[in-house]
């Protein structure tokens, strides 16, 4: 009777130790089928926020690419512009081009009369077309005593209007425009005379406190000169660090300690570094204020721990049998490192650069520091010459009241994410093409 009972128990042991193990891997899999679906969960809810990010600011700035442009009919009178007849640059240089502007505008409007609706009647059109005019005739005299159709850049109220970002169905007193401006565009449109364009302006001119004149070529030259001047001094000087403490360094206290400072100079804000340079390259060494040069000194302190790590990276994921089969076969330290070791860690090390870079683009706070936020409209010409970054103009443009320029700002956004994006995509193909499994 006990065996039996025995028998019963073994019988029964195992049976329950199965049904353990089974209920046991029936949690992991549902823990792991959880897990699964909290990171699917995280990975759409990243994509989504990106994709409001990015939808927020295309939507908000995709009209910027497009101008409002008047025509207007301009009489060249030689009596405004030059009674002498003399020619001279001097004289026309300094004629009243506003005037003549002014003169077309009332012409177009004969019936307004009081001086308050004529200053409304002049804020139609931007105060760029006098200087517009003044090229003109300085590009050919020829036109003096002529009369031509020109199109102008309208004022940044009349392009906001007609972009649908000024809403003329609010009361008067609630928007920028009055009746009475409302009602002349709408004569103009009638007669053809209004018409979008696309915005060349934003791309060739430099800032302006005019939002319909203001682009972003001086702070797109501004950043290539800084941006030249870190690629010039920091990659070489990276790579060289991190050939010698990869290949030639020995192994001691005083390595470790300035292995350990690298890395901890990567993690450094990059406001320090703008505080480091204004002090040192500024104030020490007396170097002008708003130059690429000094932009480009404080980003490469900032960027070359970023390119010693990833170079140090690249040179590690070489295989050692490279070294040993130089060395075996005869060639120096130097040789090997040179000949054999670096052209295969090159592509890994361009690919550090390549991000390095993009971070500086990108960076704002050091260059604010070192006087970059200076109002610049000149395109500046070498690196010894005013000016801002494009991350800079931004932020500059952010800050401005006008609506105009709140589209502008999101335009400038989205050409400074399409250099980020080409940079990083740059720097996947390099890996991509060059990259050894071993």
């Amino acid at each position: 009777m006990s065996n039996k009972i025995d028998n019963e128990v073994l019988s029964a042991s195992p049976n329950k130790s199965m049904q353990r193990v089974q209920a046991s891997l029936a949690r992991r899999y549902a823990k792991e089928r959880r897990f699964r679906r909290m990171g699917i969960s995280a990975v759409i809810t990243g994509l989504l926020f990106l994709s409001l990010l990015f939808g927020s600011i295309i939507s908000n700035g995709y009209t910027a690419f497009w101008q409002t442009y008047i025509q207007i009919e301009v009489h060249f009178d030689a009596e405004m512009l030059d009674p002498q007849g003399q020619r001279s640059p001097e004289a026309l240089s300094a004629a009243n081009y506003g005037g003549l502007v002014k003169r077309s505008l009332r012409q177009m409007f004969p019936q307004v009369k009081k001086r308050s609706d004529k200053r409304k009647l002049y804020h139609l059109v931007s105060s760029g077309a006098a200087f517009q005019l003044r090229e003109m005739v300085m590009n050919n005299p020829q036109l003096i005593g002529s009369t031509a159709l020109i199109w102008v850049a309208a004022d940044d109220d009349v392009d906001m209007l007609m972009k649908g970002h000024i809403n003329r169905h609010k009361p008067e007193a609630d928007r920028r425009m009055k009746d009475q401006q409302i009602s002349w565009v709408d004569e103009l449109l009638q007669q053809g005379r209004i018409e979008q364009r696309f915005n060349t302006t934003f791309f060739t001119a430099g800032d302006s406190r005019e939002p319909e004149l203001a682009g972003i070529r001086g702070a797109v030259m501004g950043s290539i000169f800084t941006l030249l001047i870190t690629l010039a001094l920091s990659l070489p000087i990276g790579v060289a660090a991190a050939l010698y403490l990869e290949e030639f360094a020995p192994t001691n206290r005083l390595t470790d300690l300035i292995e350990v400072n690298i890395n901890n100079l990567a993690a450094v804000p990059s406001i320090v570094f703008g505080l480091l340079g204004l002090a040192v390259f500024i104030g020490f060494f007396g170097m002008p204020r708003s130059v690429p040069i000094v932009g480009g000194l404080v980003l490469t302190l900032m960027t070359l721990p970023t390119i010693i790590i990833a170079s140090r990276a690249a040179l590690k994921s070489v295989p050692p049998s490279i070294r040993e089969a130089a060395l075996g076969i005869g060639a120096s330290r130097m040789q090997t490192v040179f000949h054999h070791v670096l052209p295969q860690a090159l592509p890994g090390m361009l690919t550090g650069t390549i991000i390095g870079m993009a971070q500086a683009l990108g960076e704002t706070a050091p260059l604010l520091m070192i006087g970059m936020v200076a109002f610049i409209v000149d395109i500046p010409g070498n690196v010894m010459d005013p000016s801002t970054a494009l991350p800079v103009q931004i932020y500059l443009w952010a800050d401005s009241p006008e609506r105009a320029f709140a589209e502008r700002t999101s335009a400038a956004i989205m050409v400074l994410l399409a250099f980020l994006i080409t940079m990083n995509t740059l720097a996947v193909l390099l890996r991509k093409k060059f990259e050894r499994r071993w």
